[in-house]
């Protein structure tokens, strides 16, 4: 993207002082750190595309997110031959703006056919049919790397329009307008850095302020409150077993060798016994009688941080 090598460094420090340029005017949506970890993942993504297309080691640096008014960013990126995509958000309102230098777009070209990567010593005046095609699936390929990269923060179909060397395209974002710019550095093999920028205006985000500020990412809708009413209810009819335990006699081998019909097993419970509900320790009562049958009376329900050893011991015994 980078048509000389003075631009190179310009954009390592714009992208360095990303900070400075978010100082003043209008502030950007939510928390920049989240679009730097969609960057990030972005950046990843790049990589895979590139190198299999390019057939070569490729280093992708995704640069920190600067937040700046556009016609600073343009003065910045000087002139020459660009190719600017617009690529579409929904359900966002406005595009962002995929740029690429024209001497980018000739060393892919070159790559892509099997060249070495060079780059014009003239730069063209305009693109060839064949820089057209590689832009249009460039920026085809990155808007679906894109919508993977969002994922994590918001459901966005981004889709690429026509790529265009006019700059008139740009008109569409006022020159005051805030905007982020982020930025990814390319090096491909060994040979020297370029770059290509993504553009996003701060008030097409502006619904997605909130996501960019969650650190958890996508929130989560709510649920149906009729729907969470039939849950509770089939919840409440699930049937959980029941019992009791009086007493754990310990009777040796040697005597259950020698039991009969008829023998006798002493055993002895204090007043309380153990309720379990499914295997859990619930409450403990006392032995008794309710209308004519055997009861336990509830005495106190167990707290379930405070079980007694002996308890779980019981709560558990029945588990494999």
């Amino acid at each position: 993207m980078v048509e000389n090598p003075a631009f190179a460094e310009k954009a390592r420090a714009r992208a360095a002082h990303a900070e400075t340029l978010a100082g003043a005017g209008q502030r950007p949506p939510g928390d920049l750190a989240a679009l730097a970890r969609v960057n990030q993942r972005l950046a990843r993504g790049l990589r895979g595309l590139f190198e299999p297309m390019l057939r070569r080691t490729v280093r992708i640096e995704a640069e920190p997110v600067a937040n700046a008014r556009f016609d600073a960013y343009r003065d910045a990126r000087g002139g020459g031959l660009a190719c600017a995509v617009p690529i579409a958000m929904p359900p966002l309102d406005g595009d962002l703006v995929l740029m690429l230098e024209g001497g980018f777009v000739s060393q892919l070209v070159d790559l892509y056919f099997g060249g070495p990567g060079a780059v014009p010593a003239t730069p063209p005046a305009e693109f060839s049919p064949a820089a057209e095609a590689m832009a249009a699936r460039l920026a085809g390929d990155i808007a679906g790397q894109l919508r993977t990269a969002w994922a994590d923060i918001a459901a966005i179909d981004f889709t690429a329009g026509r790529p265009e060397a006019n700059p008139a395209i740009l008109a569409a974002i006022e020159p005051d307008e805030r905007v982020l710019v982020a930025r990814f550095v390319l090096t491909i093999g060994a040979a020297r850095p370029v770059a290509l920028d993504l553009i996003y205006p701060v008030a097409a985000l502006k619904p997605v302020a909130g996501l960019l500020s969650s650190r958890g990412g996508r929130a989560r809708p709510a649920a149906d409150p009729a729907w969470l009413g039939r849950l509770a209810r089939v919840v409440m009819d699930v049937p959980l077993p029941v019992r009791t335990v009086l007493a754990e006699p310990v009777v040796p081998l040697s005597r259950l060798l020698t039991l009969r019909p008829g023998d006798v097993i002493p055993i002895s419970f204090g007043p309380d016994i153990p309720v379990l509900v499914a295997d859990s320790l619930f409450a403990r009562g006392a032995v008794g009688a309710a209308n004519g049958r055997a009861a336990v009376r509830l005495s106190r329900l167990q707290n379930p941080d405070c079980q007694d050893p002996a308890d779980q011991h019981l709560a558990h015994e029945d588990q494999p």
